[in-house]
């Protein structure tokens, strides 16, 4: 298996991260690039950015041309009030943006929602990748009383932010919402996601992305999905149980699963050297 350390190569050949704004469809995208080579495209999950990517971004930059957007609405992207952040919308934003970049991703990873974004652009002929990674990915519909009350709480409080902006403002608060993911960041990561907390805007759009999401029609098309499918899971991930994953790859035709010990559902930011190494093992394989 790879290890923390076998992903630890200079750094200085892959430059810094390069910033681009883009316009498309009424969205403006932040978007950030680093390295050079075939197209890596690399998502953030829900109420996250892209910056949660900077320790890994630079070791998949090694090979890759890495190309990491803030989501409609989240952090330094914005979108217009007629945008609907439902699953197939945002991949389809996505795929605008990707003809606007004139990209054609080779891998594509995603974190958690971010997972679930790409795996519904490969179903829907939008990307077609060599191989897809889910780093703790959020691919299992929510079932019983959580399926019914938690979109209509989201959708509630989502209307409500419009009239009185929402914020986080204790880093307390912020901290017990990243304990609940079963992972440890350090200061500056608990940091980022404060700073992100206070911005009542990405507040807003992350409780509207979660009153329209809906996996139940993604996890039906899993079986159709052909492309390899590398999941990673963090052993002490509280948000995404292993059992999802599990559920997953049973689903999935080309789907396997790989355990990160000692880490929760933030893994690529608690062990960026272990989940590069993962998926730079991985793609050797599949290009």
């Amino acid at each position: 298996m790879a290890t923390e350390n076998s992903a630890r190569r200079p750094l200085s050949d892959v430059g810094a991260k390069r910033h681009r704004a883009v316009v498309r469809g009424g969205i403006r995208w932040q978007i950030w690039i680093q390295g050079s080579g075939p197209a890596l495209l690399l998502l953030h999950g829900t109420g996250a950015s892209s910056d949660s990517f900077d320790a890994l971004m630079p070791l998949l930059a090694q090979r890759f041309t890495v190309i990491a957007p803030d989501l409609p609405g989240h952090a330094g992207s914005t979108a217009p009030p007629t945008f609907e952040p439902s699953l197939p919308a945002t991949a389809a934003a996505l795929g605008e943006l990707l003809v606007a970049l004139d990209v054609a991703p080779v891998i594509a990873v995603g974190h958690s929602a971010g997972a679930a974004l790409v795996a519904r652009m490969t179903l829907d002929g939008i990307i077609a990748p060599e191989l897809l990674v889910g780093i703790g990915a959020a691919l299992v519909p929510l079932r019983g009383v959580a399926r019914a009350l938690l979109p209509r709480t989201a959708r509630l409080l989502a209307l409500t932010s419009r009239l009185v902006p929402l914020r986080i403002r204790t880093t307390d608060s912020v901290e017990r919402l990243l304990w609940s993911t079963g992972s440890t960041l350090d200061e500056s990561g608990v940091e980022r996601y404060r700073a992100l907390s206070e911005r009542p805007a990405h507040v807003a759009a992350v409780l509207e992305m979660m009153a329209s999401w809906d996996l139940e029609p993604l996890f039906d098309d899993l079986p159709r999905l052909r492309t390899p499918l590398l999941l990673l899971a963090g052993a002490r991930d509280r948000a995404v149980p292993l059992r999802h994953q599990q559920a997953v790859a049973d689903r999935a035709p080309g789907a396997r699963v790989t355990v990160v010990p000692g880490a929760g559902h933030l893994l690529h930011e608690e062990l960026p050297f272990a989940v590069a190494a993962l998926i730079l093992e991985a793609t050797q394989k599949s290009t």
